[in-house]
């Protein structure tokens, strides 16, 4: 399980600065797709802070001690925060490639989980997989 709860940190992580990117962006996003970016990146990270949640208690219902601070968020993501600089397409770009990068992450963490035999975080896993890669090919048929 140890290889488990480190990998499901690592999402926790992910999740955690992906959250903040998305607050970030929602904040700052101009131009003539305000409404429908400002909109969506709001459903966007309010989702991802579901997910954080429910990743961070699956940890501990597994015996684990989930990351919780910005030091250990920084330290284990793969997720890189937003420059700031970035404009509204440049944005939403960036929010594409990180879930396919999440996409990518949480495939990894599903074949520890399966090889732990914890089909319940491989349930939770899938379900969230399958999710990305709506959200994926909508965001790919956005910023073409």
């Amino acid at each position: 399980m140890e290889k488990l709860i480190k990998s499901l940190n690592k999402q926790v992580a992910n999740l955690s600065v992906f959250f903040t990117k998305l607050h970030h962006y929602h904040w700052y996003i101009e131009g003539p797709a305000f409404f429908t970016f400002h909109a969506k990146l709001e459903a966007l990270y309010d989702a991802t802070n579901e997910l954080y949640d429910t990743l961070a208690e699956r940890v501990l219902q597994i015996g684990g001690k989930p990351v919780s601070n910005l030091k250990q968020y920084l330290e284990l993501a793969v997720i890189e925060e937003a420059s700031g600089q970035e404009d509204a397409m440049t944005m939403m770009k960036h929010v594409l490639a990180d879930y396919k990068v999440l996409r990518d992450e949480f495939y990894e963490t599903l074949k520890i989980a399966q090889a732990a035999g914890d089909e319940v975080t491989a349930d939770i896993l899938i379900g969230t997989l399958g999710s990305f890669e709506k959200t994926i090919w909508m965001l790919g048929a956005t910023v073409k």
